[in-house]
């Protein structure tokens, strides 16, 4: 039973109360909408807060922007203005509106001029319109002002039309989430007139404004696409209207068309009469009323031969590239059959006006099996149908409307055996039942073929259960005369019941089936969906949709994307499908033009496969590529719609992926202007310091007025030549955390004799070390241990001077070695203050130092190069603190070096 139209959705009603509840508990958001700066947007906002204003209402305004205007500034006078927030940024100071101010006043309706502004940084939301959204969420009605230029979905079109690419912009749903939107209108000769008197810009910004921005072509274009925008917007709220009223419409306060399409070459000649229709009920100067192509699927659709789809297919791509909006509608459970599809999707749309075409078969197949114009012209109620002719084809019968018998042949004959079957089964069983009961096995023959075999075996089978009863089981036997005249009544309901029978089992068949199909699609797309969601990186989202392709449609897929400046790289899972040139170039041509090219479409077509842009929202990423095993093989309508649902997917984790990617890199060069910050503020106090002792020694040396003993002169030098030392190992320490930062440091392994490697760094820091004992217990039959020998010199060097900076002079430094196993140990001791112990596992950090009160300078480094050298030897570094007192820094290194660690 049909629902009754007159009666509001049960759904759409709640759902508009509890939209009713939450809007009760919210602000009001009305917006002034302009095409540019100066049709008065600030203007009206302003006279009609004064309107409020004397209806009670309590106002102030939040933020707002005369632009030094008389008239504007003289209605802001009497309205009461919140101050604004002062903000520092750059040296330079800056206002904003006052959020907290707002929240904590209170008022009725607050004034909040630009809308699509940004804020300075520093505040709480980066943009006006989240700072709206946050005074409506407090119950705060809100005027503001919007140019159309501002909405997001519109950047590309008005960068375009204008060559000015607007950076401040807002999301569609702001707007759409408006309670009001009032359009603020100004012809563009009068507003190109106040710009020249100075009643926008300054008369030096308005002649750079009219050059670049403000041509009466630009305004006149800009102006379009507001009202088009505010008429949209108009229409939407009507049909909401008429959805939770239950209005069965259509209203015509638009002309709305539909054309029906099928699969028969007629739908290209509906196509093109609805689009000349449609620009008729446009009038004069417009693009044309919107018209929507619809094409209703039912199961006789899995049944049309494959010419008939792809003629389907032309006339949705023939209506797509008039200007229509294609809709392919699955039967309504609601409204039964086509005419029900169409006109249930009519009065959701409010469409005025329906186009379909002349039914071309004969009379009596209309009658057998119902007209389709005749049921919408009786459904139709208020919404006008066309009816167009095909005078050059008039007597011409679509092939899809003759009657096809079902094949292969040898169906039929299993119907036949299957009468035969129970036809002897009756035989069997006939004498103890009345004859009139066989008709149930005659029955059950039926649904069996209908369920089987087909509607055609399933009417044979009818048609001869009824001739076999007949002929065997009612008297005289043997015969087709009939004694008793009451049989004709039975022959009469098998006949009827079987048909009926054989309808409906074979509609539930193909109901079934198009379920199925639906559902495999469904699910061939979650599972794609899913395997992207994990996807972690670019090569894993590539496989994942190369074999969910390829898995679907049985051909070889090949992904192109622009990730890098080298034009589109390949990417494919079979090593033979890289692409020629040729190929290459048809695949950059779908990429430049965003559209399909190649094999089965009308550019390109001789390429040996199919290429489609993946486009998103704001770019196109790259294209896929697909190429049949079998080179018969082309895309049937059903699977392109499901490879453009694949697509969609591919572009979109892409794009993800692309993303991510340039969040990775932006981090890491974020990181990397904090480590050289880090780096600079370490080591300016540390580079400062040797070089103004050095400067002053040499200073004191040169100066010809002040005469210095040998003694003291020697002093100098010997200074001088220290802290260049000093200055020398830290510009060390700093090249070589940068080598190994950046992957440069190479390690070059050989035997080496660690006696000698120690020896080689006590004598570069002899001067550090005289007068201090170091302890050295390396055994004389120590190994040769695996190791670059240079690299190996300079940690011992900044171990032993770190134990020197950190003990007393007379203090020892104790240098041992030992074996562990397939290790070698090498320990640096010394007696002096430790380490917190919590610092025990960061000292080995870059820049980090052990805060302590004593004056040891240093940069950091010393130890995090160690870390990094032992590192790439495949060894370990550890500090522990001495029992009495002192640090000890543990060095392991293997005694055998693998060809991993070679190869570093």
């Amino acid at each position: 039973m049909n629902p009754d139209p007159l009666r509001p959705d049960p759904d759409q009603l709640l759902a508009h109360v509890q939209a009713e509840e939450q809007l009760r508990q919210r602000g009001r958001l009305k917006i002034f909408l302009g095409y540019a700066a100066g049709v008065g947007k600030t203007f009206a906002m302003l006279e009609a807060a004064h309107q409020r204003l004397t209806e009670g209402v309590d106002i102030a305004i939040g933020y707002i922007e005369t632009h030094g205007r008389a008239e504007t500034e003289n209605l802001v006078r009497g309205l009461e203005i919140i101050p604004r927030k002062s903000i520092e940024y750059r040296s330079v100071r800056l206002t904003e509106m006052d959020v907290d101010a707002i929240l904590a006043r209170h008022p009725k309706l607050a004034l909040v001029d630009e809308l699509a502004h940004t804020n300075a940084p520093g505040l709480r939301h980066p943009k006006r319109h989240q700072d709206v959204e946050e005074l409506l969420a407090a119950g705060i009605n809100v005027y503001t002002t919007l140019n159309i230029q501002h909405l997001e979905s519109l950047n590309d079109v008005v960068a375009q039309i204008t060559g000015v690419k607007v950076y401040e912009t807002i999301p569609d749903s702001v707007i759409d989430s408006a309670n009001e939107l009032e359009l603020v209108d100004l012809p563009p000769d009068e507003l190109l007139n106040r710009l020249g008197e100075g009643k926008v810009y300054i008369p030096e910004q308005a002649a750079r404004a009219i050059q670049k921005f403000f041509r009466k072509g630009n305004l006149t274009a800009l102006r379009e696409i507001a009202m088009r925008r505010a008429a949209e917007r108009v229409d939407d709220q009507m049909r909401a209207y008429m959805q939770i009223q239950a209005i069965p419409g259509p209203w015509a306060a638009t002309e709305r068309l539909l054309v029906c399409i099928g699969p028969s070459p007629f739908g290209e000649r509906l196509v093109r009469a609805t689009r000349r229709l449609a620009d008729e009920l446009g009038g004069r100067g417009s693009s044309g009323a919107e018209w929507t192509a619809v094409y209703v699927e039912t199961p006789e659709t899995l049944r049309l031969p494959e010419h008939r789809r792809e003629q389907l297919n032309r006339t949705l791509r023939l209506a797509e590239e008039l200007g229509a909006h294609t809709v392919i509608l699955p039967q309504s459970s609601t409204a039964p059959g086509v005419a029900g599809a169409v006109i249930e999707y009519a009065r959701k749309h409010n469409i005025t006006k329906i186009v379909i075409g002349k039914p071309l078969r004969p009379l009596w197949l209309d009658i057998l099996r119902g007209s389709l114009v005749n049921q919408l012209i009786r459904q139709s109620g208020s919404i006008d149908v066309y009816v167009i002719t095909n005078a050059q084809d008039s007597k011409a019968i679509p092939e899809e409307d003759g009657w096809r018998p079902h094949r292969p042949w040898r169906r039929y004959l299993w119907s036949v055996l299957l009468v035969a079957g129970a036809t002897g089964l009756n035989a069997i069983i006939g004498r103890q039942i009345s004859p009139t009961n066989l008709v149930m096995i005659y029955l059950l023959t039926v649904v069996i073929a209908a369920m089987y075999l087909g509607r055609g075996p399933a009417i044979l089978a009818s048609i001869l259960g009824v001739l076999a009863f007949d002929f065997f089981f009612v008297p005289p036997f043997l015969t087709f005369v009939v004694a008793d005249t009451e049989y004709i009544i039975t022959f009469i309901g098998l006949f009827t019941v079987g048909v009926v029978i054989s309808y409906l089992a074979v509609r539930a068949r193909e109901q079934a089936e198009t379920a199925q199909n639906r559902a495999a699609d469904t699910t061939a797309l979650f599972a794609l969906s899913r395997d992207l969601a994990i996807a972690d990186g670019f090569d894993a989202v590539i496989e994942a949709i190369t074999t969910h392709i390829e898995q679907a449609f049985q051909r070889e897929v090949v992904i192109f994307t622009n990730g890098n400046d080298q034009g589109l790289q390949a990417y494919s899972r079979q090593p033979d499908s890289t692409p020629n040139e040729a190929e290459m170039a048809v695949a950059l041509w779908a990429f430049e033009h965003g559209e399909s090219a190649g094999r089965g479409t009308d550019t390109l077509p001789a390429a040996q496969s199919r290429y489609m842009p993946l486009k998103t929202y704001t770019r196109i990423v790259g294209v896929l590529g697909i190429r049949p095993k079998d080179a018969a093989s082309y895309l049937t309508p059903d699977e392109r719609r499901l490879l453009e649902a694949f697509a969609s997917q591919a572009a979109l984790a892409i794009e993800r992926v692309q993303l991510a990617e340039k969040a990775r890199q932006a981090e890491l060069l974020h990181a990397t202007e904090r480590l050289q910050t880090a780096l600079l503020n370490s080591i300016s106090h540390d580079l400062r310091t040797p070089l103004v002792s050095i400067t002053g020694a040499l200073t004191s040396l040169q100066d010809g007025g002040v005469v210095l003993d040998d003694e003291i002169r020697a002093s100098l030098i010997e200074t001088a030549r220290e802290e260049a030392d000093r200055l020398n190992r830290l510009v060390g320490n700093l090249l070589s955390m940068t080598r190994l930062e950046g992957g440069a440091m190479k390690v070059i392994i050989s035997p080496g004799d660690v006696q000698d490697a120690v020896g080689a760094a006590l004598e570069q820091l002899k001067d550090r070390v005289a007068g201090r004992p170091v302890q050295i217990a390396i055994p004389d039959d120590f190994p040769l241990v695996p190791m670059d020998f240079a690299l190996m010199v300079q940690v011992l060097v900044n171990v032993v001077d770190n134990a020197i900076k950190y003990s007393a002079t007379e203090s020892p430094i104790e240098i041992e070695t030992r074996l562990d196993g397939e290790w070698a140990s090498l320990t640096i001791a010394d007696r002096g203050i430790g380490i917190p112990e919590d610092d025990l596992f960061r000292v080995f950090d870059k820049f980090y130092r052990v805060q302590r009160p004593d004056n040891v300078t240093g940069t950091g480094l010393g130890l995090a190069i160690c870390k990094g050298i032992i590192e790439a030897h495949g060894g370990r570094i550890t500090a522990r603190n001495r029992a009495g007192g002192g640090v000890a820094i543990h060095i392991s290194l293997p005694l055998k070096a693998s060809a991993k660690r070679l190869s570093d």
